[in-house]
This record gives structure tokens, sequence and C-alpha cells, in this order.
């Protein structure tokens, strides 16, 4: 043991919440004598949620999994609740750490947080280390041949997979060394009450939390990998991987599952990988290009004077448009803080170039309701349905919610689903009920205007609207 770096390090959990293949815990252990582990229930973002939100109930039920994981290696987790930028500090003191160890967190914010909380440590002598976790490549390890960032997704994909290697798929063997683990003395653990918070639906909804479900939902999707690329379109079908929450908050790891995708073969798993990439390609264009957090990535469309009406905004919001499929698909994530992939296009379309809303104030609200919440991906999506982003969708491209409808629930599965007020309308009618004649309407009980509502706007017009709207930010 004389060898190793350190006596003591805390290594500092975030949104990487498991006990295997993490790269700065693998690190600390390999570096030290005694390796003690943290997780703080962050005060600066925790603050500004609501008192009831899904993700802060995921982390929490993860955070208990994680404790027990590391107590069985030989460990265990504290666990705080205050500001992280204060309270890390404040711990390796205590525990009298020669070093932080961590991994890179990419949001604006954080990076700010963990400027500030190395400059604290280092008024003690305490190095702060950070490592990549949560990406196969980050920032700048994936440029054009002439050293500059892409912003076209294709080119990006290509020099992806060129720089593709079995190596950098490699889990990180935690269990190696987790000898050099150390158990703290018994603490308290805050409960989601004592921080303020309260039970949601989440266990009604059978999300399953942890490492633990992260791997029982990898291991049910690959067994319907084989057809993603045929499935992953209908919402109605059980077709997504439905893991975007558990790699949100690192229950699972990303080289897992690039090397499941890559080394299976087919176009399944092309398709499944394809979207793991789209993921690294937003976090690197949030690296080089935070003004998109914000602003849009194409300037000359921040020029665009949205109307932004207040009640068309909330009706978009309450799933009350009058167009069923955008109508479901928000009554989906207000009840679940999940909405499937393509009906996050459709109804990020629908809500700035039918209903000429802003496209932050959509991002905004996903921001609130989705538990797979991503300040990088949920930026980069809503940008590239509005067409202010890099390589976004031209902006004549507007999504009918009709035809979007017709085409991927053409029986209107998933919008009885969620519409059950719509349940009698006849497959025919169910994807624009408002041209039901008054006798139809009569004969299956639902009277548009009344049971369920006219739509907010025609698309025809709306769509000419926005592209007169779009045209004024070229001049």
């Amino acid at each position: 043991m004389s060898e190793r770096r350190y006596g003591r390090t805390l290594v500092w959990f975030r949104r990487d919440l498991r006990a295997y293949d993490h790269a700065a815990l693998y690190r600390a252990l390999k570096d030290s004598r005694a390796v003690y582990c943290v997780f703080v229930f962050d005060t600066d973002l925790l603050d500004s949620l609501p008192r009831c939100d899904r993700r802060v109930e995921f982390i929490w039920d993860s955070v208990m999994e994680l404790r027990a994981a590391l107590e069985r290696m030989g460990g265990g987790l504290i666990v705080l609740h205050g500001r992280a930028r204060e309270e890390v500090a404040r711990l390796a003191i205590l525990l009298q750490a020669q070093a932080v160890y961590t991994n890179h967190d990419y949001e604006p914010d954080a990076a700010e947080r963990d400027l500030n909380v190395q400059g604290a440590l280092l008024e003690h002598g305490i190095l702060l280390h950070t490592f990549k976790d949560q990406v196969i490549f980050e920032t700048d390890e994936v440029l054009s041949r002439d050293g500059r960032p892409f912003s076209v997704f294709s080119a990006y994909k290509n020099a992806w997979l060129e720089r593709l290697a079995p190596l950098c798929t490699a889990a990180y063997a935690v269990q190696d060394y987790a000898s050099s683990l150390a158990r703290p003395l018994a603490g308290h653990v805050p409960t989601l009450e004592e921080m303020g918070f309260e039970r949601s639906n989440l266990r009604e909804l059978r999300l399953p939390t942890g490492t633990s479900g992260g791997k029982a939902w990898f291991r049910d999707f690959l067994s319907r990998l084989d057809r993603y690329h045929e499935r992953r379109n209908y919402p109605a079908l059980k077709g997504p991987s439905y893991l975007s929450v558990h790699l949100r908050f690192g229950t699972v790891s990303i080289r897992e599952f690039a090397a499941a995708a890559s080394s299976h073969g087919g176009p399944g798993a092309q398709a499944w990988l394809s979207e793991l990439i789209w993921r690294e390609f937003y976090f690197m264009i949030l690296h080089h290009h935070p003004r998109v957090v914000s602003h849009a990535f194409r300037s000359q469309y921040d020029g665009i004077r949205f109307p932004n009406r207040e009640d068309w905004f909330q009706a978009w919001c309450q799933g009350r448009t009058g167009y069923p499929l955008v109508d479901a698909a928000m009554r989906q994530i207000n009840l679940t803080g999940y909405m499937h992939n393509r009906l996050r296009m459709v109804a990020a379309s629908f809500l700035v170039k039918d209903l000429s809303v802003d496209w932050r104030w959509g991002e905004r609200y996903f921001a609130l309701h989705l538990n797979d919440y991503d300040l990088a991906a949920n930026n980069g999506g809503w940008q590239w349905a509005a067409s202010t982003g890099c390589d976004a969708q031209p902006y004549f491209r507007i999504f009918n919610p009709v035809t979007q409808s017709e085409k991927f629930d053409p029986e209107g599965k998933f919008i009885r689903q969620y519409l059950p007020e719509l349940t009698t309308v006849p497959d025919r009618h169910i994807h624009a009920p408002w041209r039901m004649s008054a006798a139809e309407q009569r004969a299956c009980g639902v009277v548009i205007g009344r049971d369920y509502p006219m739509p907010l706007v025609d698309h025809a017009d709306a769509r000419k609207a926005a592209l007169k709207l779009y045209r004024s930010a070229q001049c």
C-alpha cells in the first residue's frame, strides 16, 4: 500500500449514482489507502424545484441503493443536505482528505460550482481531481480535421465512430480495488420530508430506480433491441429503451451501453447507437457554444418576435389544444414525467410553429417536468424542432400534427390511453375529431367544444404564419 498517492481521499458522487464502472471511484481507490464517499442533496438545485418532484424521489431512492452497495463492498456513503459548494470542502477538511475525486459535469452552472469548490479546497491544500465518465468522447475529443467543433450531426457521428475502439468502452474495475473503501461513522441520512419534499406517483408508475432498476430495464431492452429501429417511433408500442432517466443520473454506465450497441450488430443496435451519439453531440455543442442555453444557435433567429399568447401556451401545457396527438403527449408528460421521443418533436414543433410561442417557453416546461431532463439534450432537441439550432430541420419543414398522428398512432391507441374522453371516437376520426359531423359526434357521445376542445388553430393557416415569422428573421 506504500505506493499509493494519498492516505485519504473523498469521492463526490453527482450524476453517477452507481458503484460499478465509475471513473472517479476507480481512480480514487487506486490512488488512496482510504476512500470515503459522499453525496450532497444540493440546495442550490433543490430550492427551485416543486415540493413534489419525481426526480428528487428517483435520486433519493437511487442514493439509498448506492449507499447499500458501497456498504456491501466494505465502505459507505455520507449523505448531506446543503450547498454542495460549501459541504464538500467542509467534509474533506473534517476527514483530513488530501484530495477530492469526482466526475466531470458539463453544464455551465455545474462548472462554475466546481471551480468554487476547487478554490475552497485549495485554500486547505486539498486537490480536486475530475474525470470523464458520463460520455465516451467529451469536449474536444471529436473535432473536424481542421480542429473545429462539428455543427452537423452526420459528420460528427462519422468522426465519433472512427475514434471508437474497445478501450473506449472498457469498464473501470472498481471491484478490484474495493479494499481501499473506508466505512464512515454512522450518520443521519436526510429523508425526503426533512428536505421539504413529498412522495410523488413514482412508485405507482413502476419506474425502477437505482442500478438494479437500470440494469433490469437494460436487460429487457436488449431482448427488444433487434426491432428498435422498427418500433421506436410508435408511442403505443414498447419500442424505446426507456433508459434515458438512468443515463441522466448515472445509475448505469454509458460505456456498457455503447459496448453493447457497437458489438450487437444489426439495424436496431445501429439506430440505438446513433441516439447515444446524438446525446454526446449535444454535450459537445453546449461545451463549445454555452450561449445556446438562452440564445439560438443560429443567431439570426434570435430576432424572431414570437406572439407568445399566454392562453395558447397554457392550453398546450394542459393538453387542451384540440389536436389529440399533441394533447396526449402533454398529458403523458404531466402524468408520468416521460414523453416519447417522437412526440417530443411533434409537441415542440406544434408549440413553436403552430402556436407561435417561443421555444424557450417550451424548453423550460420540459425542464420542469421531464424525469430525464438534461440541459444539453433538452436544449438541443428544442432548438432542432424550432429550426434555431445546429443541424436542425429547416424552418419550412413543419410537422403536421394530424398526419403525424395517422402515421405513428394509426389506431389511436396512445391517444385513447391519455385522452379517455375520446375513447368512443371511431378510428377514422380519432386524429381530427372536429371533422366529425354533428350526427357522428352525437353517435359516439363526444361533442367537440364541449367534451373535447376545438383546435386552437387551423394547421394550414398556422403554417403560413410561421413561415412569414421565420422569413422576417432572414431579412
